[in-house]
């Protein structure tokens, strides 16, 4: 873990969105490679878990992360404050309070999508996090919530945004704002709680940047970052028009070049140049040869990695090489070559290198 190093100044015009299970360490350093300037998230992590779990693996992180945000997920102030100064104290740059999440575990233990029912505690929660630290304190909300019941009660709910619905969302985003949130980052749909899978939530309720736009435009002075929906660098692009920022999730992830192609778009005078799929490979097998000597697992290290090659002919061979080669006994870093040179031959026998 690194301690007390920050980046110098956050730019949040790309950010790759906090996603559980997913963007733990090994994947932040693999996504890196493809943007220096993108701001990466962590997974929600519990204000309880930091205080009192294994810091080192909870929010231990490579120096070449940065730009850096730690999400929070929890509903005690006090707890938050605490998690939060922990955070900056570890070199994080900003941290960020999960207000989005509707999973039904996340809801049950009072933090998440359900708090924006609760403007009044989540705003206290920001102002005791924003007391203890000096790095920006930011906000993830979806622009409404609808409790789960009948299944077509449930997609009238989330097809409908009246102007109550409005008033409701605006009424949680100038609260917060008011209580010291720096930049609010927006899911463009409405939650359900309860009786929709965490997938089912980010595909059955209608995607509406209208909404965010409205808000953006009753907010000019708070930055404002989209989420929800955008596949292409193109159409995240575009948004930036009106936006501050952008963020993808599982695009990033299955096709992390995306993020190579979102950075000349978003910062076109940039001189940075992506590196070849070949030296993300050698890059990855270094990191992973410094890994395994602490003990690390390779097969933890590869699975975020697999698309590397996505769209390209050489695809699945590198994810079938790297995947079976990292469960198999005494494979070692090198494994990355390997694959990448397998995929480098299937893309050169088809006439398209990579």
């Amino acid at each position: 873990m690194t301690f007390g190093v920050h980046s110098k100044s956050i730019d949040r015009r790309v950010s790759v969105a906090p996603m559980m299970d997913w963007t733990d360490r090994h994947c932040r350093y693999f996504l890196r490679g493809f943007s220096p300037r993108v701001l990466l998230y962590t997974e929600m992590v519990t204000a309880a878990a930091v205080l009192r779990g294994d810091r080192q693996r909870l929010i231990g992180f490579h120096p070449d992360e940065h730009p850096l945000a730690l999400q929070l997920g929890g509903s005690d102030p006090e707890q938050l404050a605490a998690a939060a100064r922990i955070g900056e104290e570890a070199g994080y740059d900003e941290v960020n309070l999960n207000c989005g999440c509707p999973s039904d575990r996340v809801s049950a233990g009072a933090f998440g999508a359900c708090l924006m029912a609760r403007p009044g505690l989540v705003a206290g929660c920001v102002a005791a996090m924003v007391a203890a630290v000096r790095i920006p304190v930011t906000v993830k909300l979806r622009i409404g919530v609808v409790e789960a019941g009948r299944r077509a009660a449930v997609a009238a709910a989330t097809a409908e945004f009246s102007e109550e619905d409005f008033e409701r969302l605006l009424v949680f985003a100038r609260t917060v704002v008011a209580a010291g949130a720096t930049a609010l980052v927006v899911h463009a749909r409405k939650a359900v709680l309860g009786g929709l899978s965490p997938k089912d939530n980010r595909e059955v309720p209608p995607l509406r940047f209208d909404i965010v736009r409205r808000l953006r435009m009753e907010l000019p002075q708070v930055p404002m970052i989209l989420n929800g929906g955008l596949r292409t660098a193109d159409s995240a692009a575009r948004e930036l028009a009106w936006c501050d920022g952008v963020m993808l999730g599982r695009e990033a992830y299955h096709r992390p070049q995306v993020l190579a192609e979102l950075h000349r778009l978003a910062w076109p005078g940039d001189e940075w140049a992506p590196p070849a799929r070949m030296e993300q490979a050698r890059r990855m097998a270094g990191y992973a040869e410094q890994e395994l000597t602490k003990g690390g697992r390779l097969s933890a290290i590869a699975r975020h990695a697999l698309g590397l090659y996505a769209r390209e002919p050489g695809a699945r061979e590198f994810r079938r090489t790297l995947s079976e080669g990292a469960r198999a006994a005494g494979a070692g870093a090198a494994l990355f070559l390997a694959a990448a040179q397998r995929a480098e031959n299937a893309c050169y026998n088809a006439g398209k290198p990579a």
